[in-house]
């Protein structure tokens, strides 16, 4: 007798959580929660100061914005997911539950990538271009550049989660996964995903690779720039407004790496409870990290803080 597709298509999958540690998923829910916690209130924060202060009315901190909300959108699509799964032990998810959130984690881990590309093409600006800064980066120019950015995501991923839908489940519907992760989830596939692996492999490369470029570009004009300058305070402002930027470059890239590595080269060496870890490590890192780094390191932001806690009327204003 044949099977239509319908019937080879599971109505659920369960999420099994971090392999091997099931007896300790409550204690490791303790980190996965506070993280969360200081990812919500941080990134909602610095979305409120940039919203209602006008010193913040700046490229740099309409690009921070954009960055705060795809963190949350990021964590968000996970963690809640795996607080129950460690807390209440609610696996199940429906089947097109696991493609709205494979579909929310690659479109904003995607953007992710982008946004901190547009950061470092805004500080290459600031810092080559200082007198064409605010005509170069300008509002309209700033939002067709976040609204591209996603777009792109969003036509990168779409594909993705075409082809898992359209693949034969015949394995089971145990994810040994905390989220729904494309390979996990072809995984179970009885048919064939060649197609999925090398269309994966294809938009981490155009993706990452792309932004990796420009980054480098952006930051090595940067350098080149910075090289030629005689002033000691000038090298110190120039390399002061970039380390933020940096710092977040690192907690979202260094990860991400690992797992891309490790997947495809580590596989048999790499438990595969390193493996989940750090893929949520990937996930909520940066959206916790980012809003700490630019509140430490970002002196306006300091400022409107210090402003809205003392009830002053009356903030310095800052040069980038």
């Amino acid at each position: 007798m044949m099977l239509n597709q319908t019937d080879l298509t599971p109505a659920s999958f369960i999420l099994n959580g971090i392999p091997g540690l099931e007896d300790m998923h409550m204690w490791m829910s303790l980190p996965f929660c506070s993280m969360y916690a200081v990812a919500v209130v941080g990134n909602c924060g610095l979305l409120y100061l940039i919203r209602y202060e006008d010193s913040l009315h700046r490229s740099r901190y309409y690009f921070l914005a954009m960055l705060s909300l795809t963190d949350l959108v990021m964590c968000s699509s996970t963690i809640p997911k795996a607080l129950c799964i460690f807390w209440f032990h609610l696996k199940e998810i429906s089947f097109e539950e696991c493609l709205f959130q494979m579909f929310f984690i690659y479109t904003f881990t995607g953007m992710e990538s982008g946004v901190l590309m547009l950061m470092a093409l805004d500080r290459y600006v600031a810092i080559c271009y200082p007198l064409r800064y605010s005509t170069i980066l300008t509002n309209p120019v700033i939002a067709k550049a976040g609204l591209a950015t996603f777009l792109r995501g969003v036509l990168l991923v779409i594909p993705l989660t075409f082809i898992i839908k359209q693949l034969p489940y015949c394995r089971g519907n145990i994810i040994h996964h905390i989220y729904c992760d494309h390979l996990s989830v072809a995984k179970l596939s009885c048919g064939n995903i060649k197609i999925n692996v090398i269309y994966g492999l294809m938009v981490a490369l155009l993706v990452g690779g792309f932004d990796i470029l420009c980054i480098t570009i952006s930051y090595t004009m940067i350098l080149w720039a910075v090289v030629s300058l005689f002033s000691a305070e000038a090298w110190r402002k120039a390399f002061s407004t970039c380390t933020a930027h940096i710092c977040a470059i690192v907690f979202s890239y260094s990860p991400a790496f690992f797992c891309f590595f490790s997947h495809r080269f580590g596989g048999h060496l790499i438990p595969p409870s390193c493996h989940i870890i750090v893929a949520n490590i990937y996930l909520l890192l940066p959206p916790t990290m980012n809003p700490i780094v630019h509140g430490v390191k970002t002196k306006q932001i300091q400022d409107c803080v210090i402003k809205i806690f003392s009830g002053s009327k009356d903030t310095k204003s800052h040069s980038i």
